[in-house]
């Protein structure tokens, strides 16, 4: 049986973390070292890559988004070894024509007989190019 102060500490953590993972890093102490992470577009094993992504996804934000926000909305002990966390990203893209972003998901978070997050896979609602076609569209000009 999973240790249920640690699972709770690790939800805590993810609540913190999660919501400000655009501006800020992330706590990767309640994650193993050879975390896997999936979503419909990265695929990789170990920490160092984790941490890469993490970086990239904050760097990238500063860049493509005047504004970014990643809003979590639920996150609750799944099954005895699961975390699912669900949330929504929403944004916008610092073009002229200021298009909007915004697609909802879930990411189930795995735990080792350790107590530490060994798979994150994210589920998007829409296929990456249907996100992407966001980017095209015109946002709201605040102009009659």
């Amino acid at each position: 049986m999973k240790d249920q102060y640690k699972m709770q500490e690790i939800i805590k953590t993810l609540k913190r973390d999660l919501p400000t993972l655009f501006q800020q890093d992330i706590s990767y102490d309640i994650y193993s070292q050879d975390i896997y992470f999936r979503d419909p577009v990265n695929k990789f094993k170990g920490k160092i890559n984790y941490r890469i992504i993490f970086w990239t996804l904050r760097f990238h934000a500063k860049l493509f988004f005047t504004q970014i926000n990643f809003d979590l909305h639920d996150v609750h002990q799944e099954a005895e070894d699961t975390i699912l966390a669900k949330w929504t990203v929403r944004g916008i893209l610092r073009v002229p024509w200021k298009a909007r972003i915004l697609f909802n998901g879930y990411s189930t978070y795995k735990l080792n007989s350790d107590n530490l997050i060994y798979e994150h896979i994210d589920t998007w609602d829409r296929k990456p190019s249907e996100i992407l076609s966001q980017f095209f569209r015109k946002g709201e000009s605040g102009k009659p």
